[in-house]
């Protein structure tokens, strides 16, 4: 009898821890919001980074939606100027991608980082968290734009205190075959390669961003 009493009573415990775990579950929302290196330039439909990266971290096992939110041609100007729109309310982390059209346009580091650090600012005042995604400024800039350019993403991880990736075209950029006629966009081989190299930092992002949500 006592054995019977003690069997109900687990399976009820288990029972109830099953159908807990289920209500709490729910699916991590991220946008992926940048230029266009996020947007999938020049790719069909669903070759895209945030398209490609979903799939993969579903194949994990991972419940998770990833927004695109890249437009090609974006300065961190004009991210700033749409940030607050293009991140919707119910959005738990941002993968923030900008300054690669800055410095192919010269623009003042200063200036890259001043936008960068309010995009940050406005993300956590929201209560989103941000994964931020570095960009290294081209050799035609020359070494002295480099080296006022190539730190300001450490400097405003640090800052925040948000993880950084460093480079976001890590293992393309000197591969013209990953990459499109330009030269300087990747092409579907290539955002795989992005992907599989990333994959590892996002998985920790949304490891934090769920165990805050819980």
């Amino acid at each position: 009898m006592r054995f019977k009493v003690a069997a109900l009573q687990f399976t009820v415990i288990a029972v109830s821890l099953i159908f807990a775990a289920g209500v709490n579950a729910r699916t991590i929302n991220l946008v992926g919001f940048g230029d266009s290196l996020m947007a999938g330039y020049q790719l069909p439909p669903g070759d895209g980074f945030p398209e490609k990266l979903q799939a993969a971290l579903k194949a994990k096992g991972l419940d998770i939606a990833i927004a695109n939110a890249g437009v090609s041609g974006d300065t961190t100007t004009a991210g700033l100027a749409r940030i607050d729109w293009s991140v919707p309310d119910g959005t738990d982390g941002v993968i923030l991608e900008l300054g690669a059209n800055d410095a192919l346009r010269g623009i003042p580091p200063e200036e890259s980082e001043k936008n960068l650090d309010q995009m940050i600012t406005r993300l956590k005042e929201r209560g989103i968290a941000v994964l931020l995604v570095g960009i290294i400024a081209p050799p035609n800039m020359g070494g002295e734009y480099a080296a006022r350019f190539n730190p300001i993403y450490r400097e405003l991880s640090e800052k925040h205190r948000v993880p950084l990736y460093p480079f976001f075209l890590d293992g393309v950029a000197l591969d013209a075959g990953l990459k499109l006629e330009d030269g300087m966009h990747p092409n579907a081989r290539g955002v795989d390669v992005m992907v599989g190299k990333m994959e590892t930092d996002v998985t920790n992002f949304v490891g934090t961003i769920s165990s805050v949500k819980k």
